[in-house]
């Protein structure tokens, strides 16, 4: 994929909003783990994102390279929850796994 970026939005292709609407938050928690400070240091390929007013998050496609698990696992959620998966310019996008 020439994307360097997916956006999984908190919209279903149905057009209703993603619940629950902390969605975002515990995906990146679940990425995210302890620094040498004991602080909680999330993930540098997730993070919230606002698109046309929805929750949604932004995946660097470096994660498939580094954590082709955890990629497939967001992608199956998305895929699962019907939820839109685009690029930056808007686009639908379609990931194969």
């Amino acid at each position: 994929m020439e994307d360097q970026e997916i956006i999984i939005q908190g919209i279903t292709l149905a057009g209703k909003p993603f619940r629950p609407s902390d969605w975002v938050d515990r995906m990146c928690s679940t990425y995210a783990s302890f620094g040498t400070d004991k602080k909680l240091r999330y993930s540098p390929y997730l993070k919230p994102k606002l698109v046309n007013n929805v929750r949604s998050l932004s995946v660097d496609m470096k994660l498939k390279q580094v954590n082709p698990e955890g990629f497939e696992q967001l992608i199956q959620f998305a895929k699962e929850n019907q939820l839109s998966i685009i690029n930056p310019a808007g686009e639908a996008v379609t990931i194969e796994s």
